[in-house]
Parts: C-alpha cells; structure tokens; sequence
C-alpha cells in the first residue's frame, strides 16, 4: 500500500524522499491530485500555500497539479492518470464528510488498491484512523498529529494489526509494508 501519513507533509528530507521513491518515475513526468478541502478554517487556509510548495519543491510541475475541492465526481479513470494524491490538513471530520458525501471514499480506496500513491497531511492522515466516525479504514488504531517530541512515537516497525494510539511528531511519518506500518522520522 502506497500510502504515507504525516503530520506536516514533506517536512524533512527524509519524507521527501520516501514520497519520490513511492512514485518511482521522473517527478517531471508525475500528475498529482492535490485535495485542499479540510482548510476550512484561516488558520488551516494560510499553511495551502507551504502544501502546494511541497509537490513543486519535489520537482512536480504546477501544470501537473490539478487541485480537486470533492464536489464534482471524478472517476477511476481520471484517478488512474494520476500518479499521487495529497490531502491536505485542516478539519478531519469535514474532510471524511466531504470524502463519503461526495463519494470519493470508495474511488480513492480503489486507487489506493491498485497501489496508487496517497499523501496524507494531517487531517489528511487522520481521516484513515480509527478514531473518526466512518474512516476509511485503513488504521485500526487512533492517529494524533503534531505530537510534542516528549509524546511521539519511537520510530519502528508495528504491527497493523495495532490498535494503540499512534502520537505522531511533525518530523515523523508512517508507510506501510504488508502487515506492518513503518514509522520513521
């Protein structure tokens, strides 16, 4: 499963790097599907800005970004010319409502099946943890982001099977790997 929460997007290189590996083509050549939907708020609204910048700093052209709000349908096949997608932070809950509302869960889950490459910032990670209501599943443990060092995780391979909460740190990010999530900072 292609898929990488965090809690500041590419934060670090190290993050950065393991997002390109993901892609595993010319970053000039990648489509990215960029989700600002959960910046509902000015605060979550001001970071659009440093998230976009994340994709270009990587070496993705702006005219390869398309930026999907979730209220048109987009279909699996728009989904499969696109090598990335990146949900952005802000509100969790209305990022998953807008997410199962406008039935983009089950074409999203369906990329991520045919190992297409998600990006989860925050909210964006959030909404695949167990603790919000109709999540999409794929955590069965609660995800907290923007943890204080004191507080996060330490770096290592758990089960996915875990259902203990997970305090991620904003330099830390998790991949997974069969039955196992990687956390890696």
């Amino acid at each position: 499963m292609n898929l990488l929460l965090t809690s500041c997007g590419l934060e670090t290189d190290t993050i950065q790097q393991i997002f390109v590996n993901m892609l595993n083509k010319p970053m000039d050549q990648v489509h990215a599907l960029f989700i600002p939907t959960a910046a509902n708020s000015p605060d979550a609204i001001d970071v659009l800005p440093k998230c976009l910048e994340d994709l270009l700093r990587c070496g993705i052209p702006r005219e390869n970004i398309l930026v999907y709000d979730l209220y048109d349908r987009i279909s699996d096949e728009q989904m499969q010319e696109l090598d990335a997608v990146y949900l952005c932070g802000g509100s969790p809950s209305y990022l998953l409502r807008r997410i199962n509302e406008g039935g983009f869960r089950a074409t999203l889950l369906r990329y991520i099946g045919k190992n297409g490459v998600v990006l989860g910032v925050s909210a964006g990670s959030m909404v695949f943890a167990s603790q919000m209501e109709n999540n999409l599943g794929l955590l069965h443990c609660p995800l907290h982001v923007h943890c204080p060092d004191e507080k996060r995780i330490a770096p290592g391979r758990y089960p996915l099977s875990r259902t203990e909460d997970i305090m991620l740190g904003n330099r830390q990010g998790i991949v997974f790997d069969g039955n196992d999530m990687i956390v890696f900072e």
